[in-house]
């Protein structure tokens, strides 16, 4: 039985995440962000990485959001045959 255990330990150990690795991801993820790269000289929390991270991921939601919309309007208020329709579909999806 405590070779399962020393086994079992070993496993977790292994998949374990360390400090290096979370700076560096952290550091990735800021990279990322359009605003983090204007002040990248700059040492930032990774709280305050992950906090716009998800600010920036909401923002984008939104904007998904609202062109679907638009291009909902658009295709409504015009005349378009089934082909086009499909045509339009099809790069959408």
């Amino acid at each position: 039985m405590s070779s399962r255990r020393s086994r079992s330990r070993r496993s977790s150990n292994s998949s374990r995440i360390t400090e290096e690795q979370i700076v560096e991801l952290v550091s990735k993820l800021q990279d990322l962000l359009p605003e983090a790269r204007s002040r990248s000289s700059e040492r930032v929390s990774a709280s305050r990485v992950l906090q716009d991270t998800c600010n920036y991921i909401r923002d984008l939601q939104q904007e998904v959001d609202d062109l679907s919309e638009r291009l909902a309007d658009m295709l409504a208020s015009t005349e378009m045959t089934s082909a086009q329709a499909a045509i339009i579909r099809s790069l959408l999806m």
